[in-house]
């Protein structure tokens, strides 16, 4: 039997369906986003050709297309959605690239616009933690006294040497600095963090999570490392052939790293989501369904839950 606290069903850790039911009494749905956004170490600002392992898309493969403008994106997926849940709820969810990286008034005209359709509950604003300029910072503190937001910030490790081998150009100080920023304007903050990266150990995956444990986080995505097309990644893989995680071991860090985290913090992702026809390595992350379900069983399986391994929790 599941005593978990954050739980409804037989999942053993705190999803985000649990979460926004309980806060909004409602099913919610993410209409993921493409605002046109570039990046800072895209253009040259921090550094060039990006992270090592984006995409063209800009980690926005189910975002809309940029082609059309927010409004039609926004209601050609809401539309889909109705059909099966024609009482949801819908956050606008800014994915692609870097949605802070632009001036303030840019940033009001682009979210206002997705505030103003109906039954929108609030904004989750992907970004990057030096790419919040004191001046948004004041509005999104505006903009969190009128709607739910969260910003979500990339930091993918808490290993310089990998962030540098990946090409994030920002330091570990930095991100700390923006979480501390946000959270004084009371924003809910998500941090994305990548599994699996180039030669990382288990050992470094599980401190990115102790790590993070100790900030104001209220939430947390964890991905698998994907390989694909036309990547940088994609030439160091070929040229060094690192080691790739394999769907067992994944599943065991995903849990040990469930086990480290406070079970107040919500887990956002706990998979990757890559497109098919892009991806190179690994093979099993096509399977989606599966991995979740075989987390599952794990959990289960070892008694595991979200924040076993904490004092508190013990």
């Amino acid at each position: 039997m599941n005593n978990f606290k954050y739980s409804n069903t037989n999942k053993r850790y705190h999803t985000l369906d649990y979460y926004y039911k309980n806060k909004f009494n409602s099913k919610v749905f993410k209409v993921s986003l493409n605002a046109g956004f570039s990046c800072p170490n895209i253009d040259g600002t921090v550094g060039y050709g990006g992270c090592i392992y984006c995409s063209k898309s800009g980690s926005g493969e189910f975002a809309g297309n940029k082609e059309d403008n927010l409004k039609k994106q926004f209601n050609d997926i809401k539309n889909m959605m109705l059909k099966k849940w024609p009482e949801a709820k819908y956050i606008g969810y800014f994915q692609a690239r870097t949605n802070t990286y632009a001036p303030v008034d840019k940033l009001k005209k682009l979210y206002e616009t997705i505030l103003e359709e109906d039954n929108v509950i609030g904004l989750n604003i992907a970004t990057r933690p030096d790419s919040i300029t004191d001046e948004c910072l004041d509005y999104l503190e505006e903009l969190n006294k009128k709607t739910y937001l969260t910003i979500e910030l990339g930091l993918q490790t808490t290993n310089e040497k990998t962030s540098k081998l990946i090409n994030r150009c920002h330091s570990l100080e930095c991100f700390k600095d923006m979480v501390e920023k946000l959270r004084e304007k009371n924003i809910d903050v998500v941090v994305h963090i990548i599994n699996g990266l180039p030669y990382e150990t288990k050992y470094d995956m599980l401190n990115t999570v102790k790590y993070l444990n100790e900030l104001d986080i209220q939430g947390i995505k964890i991905h698998m490392l994907s390989i694909v097309k036309d990547t940088p990644l994609e030439k160091l893989y070929k040229k060094e052939k690192f080691k790739v995680l394999n769907k067992e071991e994944y599943i065991d860090i995903v849990i040990d790293q469930l086990e480290l985290l406070r079970p107040e913090i919500v887990i956002h992702r706990i998979t990757g989501d890559p497109k098919i026809d892009d991806l190179i390595e690994p093979t099993w992350l096509t399977k989606k369904f599966c991995v979740l379900n075989d987390i599952d069983k794990e959990m289960v399986k070892r008694n595991s839950y979200q924040g076993k391994k904490l004092k508190n929790n013990s």
